[in-house]
């Protein structure tokens, strides 16, 4: 029995747009809620003077988010059909949350963005859209929330459709799908609308079933991050010599010349170790020990590609980061890069630019980065990095920035330009 594709997605939206209830009723009407969670749910929401079962409380697990009706950390719920199986991360609205829906969508094969049909697109609305395309999600959803409260007209919908997508074009999504909805009532959630049948098209329930996942690190170019050395010097592999780690991307094949980076020394793969056995091929994700015919001086934060499709090392990083932590990045600043299992010393050479994500502005050399903030930095690496661009590879296009004195990660960075139609200059 084949086991159903899986499909990573995340919902953004504005404050009170039906997030969280959208998600809740996704999870009820799909029965993908346990007996007992609905039954908390149901005591919850009589608790607090509420007729009916509050379906957000499904995902807003923290205090602080039940008492308020907001949705403030990111909440990851999985579940499964027939058809496919997800994993959702449901992410806050709030501006001051920005950085929780940049970790949430950063995987995401696909990016569900509430509007409520009474506003229309709004400044969030533009704003999330934004953080979708600087994380390259493949495909967006324009979920039009609150059609019961607009009568369900058609004119309301497709208006805002026109605009979002249009919006959408302009920063390179090139997949929209607007659906009217209404969480609250069901609408078009799971099962289809009998107040909107000037709709033919699919539910949220069906199009994230039926939408094509492509697994693009096994399309890309073929890198392996090294992150361990294997070494036994037993009796049984007294010359045992293997390269542990997780491929990043692209497929690797016993016969296969190789570079190994930054050294810039080539061999070729003898062979490849899977689950406790030889195999002649694999991809990524896959888990494995390469084994190379040479004796190379290599170690973990080492990276092997294909010698004929390996990346530049560079120690000039130019990058649109999302700084994630409340105190501030600043030029001149000593941090730590982390790129897949490679950590080097770095410092902010220059900020040239903050991003205002409403209308894609640009505020020049903002000296600093505060949380939230989206940016662009240049930053010198104490040794080389064999980084690819984002817009080829999330995986191993992005990096953190740490602080070297606790540890506590500053800035997830993407390498590269930021938009696939915009570009900002440095």
């Amino acid at each position: 029995m084949d086991v159903p594709a899986l499909l990573r997605f995340a919902t953004a939206g504005s404050v009170d747009d039906g997030k969280s209830t959208l998600v809740g009723r996704l999870l009820h009407d799909s029965k993908s809620v346990l007996a007992d969670q609905l039954e908390a749910v149901e005591a919850a929401s009589a608790r607090r003077g509420q007729d009916t079962p509050d379906l957000a409380l499904l995902t807003d697990g923290l205090r602080a988010e039940r008492e308020q009706g907001i949705t403030i950390d990111v909440a990851y719920r999985y579940f499964a059909t027939a058809r496919r199986r997800f994993i959702l991360a449901d992410t806050p609205g709030h501006v001051q949350y920005t950085r929780n829906m940049v970790t949430g969508a950063s995987t995401a094969d696909l990016a569900v963005v509430l509007v409520d049909a009474r506003n229309g697109v709004i400044e969030q609305t533009r704003r999330h859209a934004a953080v979708a395309a600087l994380l390259r999600v493949p495909h967006v959803v324009l979920a039009v929330n609150k059609m019961d409260l607009v009568g369900y007209r058609e004119t309301v919908f497709a208006e805002i459709a026109e605009e979002f997508t249009a919006y959408a074009s302009e920063l390179g999504i090139r997949d929209v799908t607007a659906i009217p909805i209404s969480a609250l009532a069901g609408d078009n959630v799971v099962e289809p609308s009998a107040h909107m049948t000037w709709y033919g098209g699919p539910t949220v329930l069906e199009h994230l079933e039926t939408v094509p996942v492509t697994d693009e690190s096994s399309a890309a170019r073929a890198r392996f991050p090294v992150q361990y050395v294997i070494r036994p010097q037993t009796a049984a592999h007294p010359d045992y010599r293997g390269y542990a780690g997780q491929i990043a991307s692209g497929v690797l094949r016993v016969g296969e010349a190789v570079t190994v980076l930054p050294s810039g020394r080539t061999s070729t793969i003898e062979g490849i170790d899977a689950l406790g056995e030889s195999v002649d091929t694999a991809w990524a994700p896959q888990s494995v020990t390469l084994r190379l015919k040479d004796d190379v001086d290599i170690s973990r934060g080492d990276l092997i590609a294909p010698t004929a499709l390996a990346p530049t090392t560079t120690r000039d990083v130019a990058a649109t980061v999302c700084h994630v932590a409340d105190r501030p990045l600043t030029v001149g600043q000593r941090v730590l890069l982390k790129h897949t299992t490679r950590t080097v010393k770095a410092i902010v050479k220059e900020i040239p630019s903050r991003l205002t994500l409403d209308d894609l502005s640009q505020h020049p050399a903002p000296g600093q980065l505060v949380a939230n903030d989206i940016g662009r930095v240049l930053v010198r690496t104490a040794e080389p990095l064999a980084l690819d661009a984002y817009a080829d590879s999330r995986r191993t296009g992005s990096f953190l920035l740490i602080d070297p004195a606790d540890g506590t990660t500053l800035t997830a960075g993407m390498a590269g330009d930021a938009f696939t139609e915009h570009e900002w200059s440095l």
